[in-house]
């Protein structure tokens, strides 16, 4: 099986791509801010409602009249509104599934946490290329603690990691094999996205979010809701200081990314610890394409562990797969998923 994720292109490196191409990508804030405010201000989640003309949609989301209109048109060009002949806004389909707060689908909690945090931050771009130092948070070490002794922005954190996971957390609920396995544990779990998902879908199993202890009231309450509380118990430790909990499988979700090399191969040999002979690790993460070419969304991920941590950056599968087999896993896979992220799956 090939080590790399699906490319959506393959472009000649010489092709012109022309001034309005490179006028669009210039301006490609505004469309990204205008869909941030959007999911902050509730738009998507009070036409879910039903469809809402001029005056009701800015009263219901309480803006001034002046740009209100070029607001709501310019969502209707960026296809996640629709107006109809009698001047009424309505959601797509896609954005009323996925943007609706009150949805159980809802995705639109990494799109908060982008407007809060990540976006603002984006700004130290050039300060952060000339340095190498990242412009978040503290300016050295890890951006972690500060998050965790806030508690609106941990909430705020946790759930945009449930909108960033829902979507591969139901896919890796469906392709991986888990009728074979009885115990989980998700490294890093936050809300506990991932572990719910599959708890869900697979009555047998049972699992752990292991996160920092700050986490468990959000875990629990989120579990709870879920309706899996019985089957998912919280476990708190630090996994730089103590060792992961054992299960059949152990689950690495969007963490590695987070740190430098020397703890992305700790905490793979931390996880190959954990785990007896025949246990699984699976990470799911924004792959590189190998060739580090065609996937500027991966690319651009990894510009954002600059900005947002000391070591951090994204990595290609084929990197991940060298990380495991130092770790000593063996019988290692790449499989790539549909929403832009993949499973490398390694046993024991």
């Amino acid at each position: 099986m090939s080590l790399t994720t699906a490319v959506p292109c393959q472009r000649e490196p010489s092709v012109v791509i022309g001034p309005d191409r490179i006028w669009a990508l210039g301006n490609a804030f505004r469309g990204a801010k205008t869909l941030l405010s959007a999911v902050e201000l509730g738009v998507f989640t009070e036409l879910a409602q039903g469809a809402l003309d001029f005056d009701e949609l800015r009263s219901k989301i309480d803006i001034a009249e002046r740009g209100a209109r070029d607001f709501f048109d310019a969502l209707v060009a960026l296809g996640v509104l629709d107006r109809d002949e009698n001047s009424c806004y309505r959601n797509m389909p896609d954005t009323d599934l996925y943007l609706d707060r009150r949805k159980p689908t809802y995705i639109g909690g990494e799109l908060e946490h982008f407007n809060r945090r990540v976006y603002p931050d984006w700004n130290q771009l050039t300060l952060a290329l000339r340095t190498g130092k990242p412009q978040s948070g503290p300016r050295t070490g890890s951006w972690y603690p500060s998050l965790y002794a806030d508690e609106a922005a941990l909430e705020n954190f946790a759930k945009g990691m449930t909108g960033g996971s829902l979507l591969a957390a139901k896919q890796i609920a469906g392709k991986f094999p888990w009728h074979q396995y009885k115990t989980l544990v998700d490294v890093g779990t936050a809300q506990g996205c991932l572990p719910v998902q599959i708890a869900q879908a697979h009555p047998h199993l049972t699992g752990v979010g292991f996160d920092l202890p700050q986490v468990r009231p959000i875990f629990e309450a989120y579990v709870r809701d879920q309706g899996v509380s019985t089957r998912l118990r919280f476990c708190q430790g630090d996994f730089f200081t103590n060792p992961l909990p054992q299960a059949d499988v152990i689950v690495l979700g969007r963490i590695l990314h987070d740190w430098d090399l020397s703890a992305k191969k700790m905490l793979l040999k931390k996880t190959h610890e954990a785990l007896a002979n025949g246990g699984v690790v699976l990470v799911y993460e924004r792959l590189i394409d190998d060739e580090r070419r065609f996937n500027p969304t991966a690319l651009l991920a990894s510009l954002n562990m600059l900005i947002m941590s000391a070591g951090g950056f994204d990595f290609t599968g084929k990197d991940c797969v060298d990380w495991m087999q130092e770790a000593g896993f063996c019988g290692i896979r790449v499989e790539p998923l549909d929403t832009g992220l993949s499973m490398i799956i390694g046993i024991k």
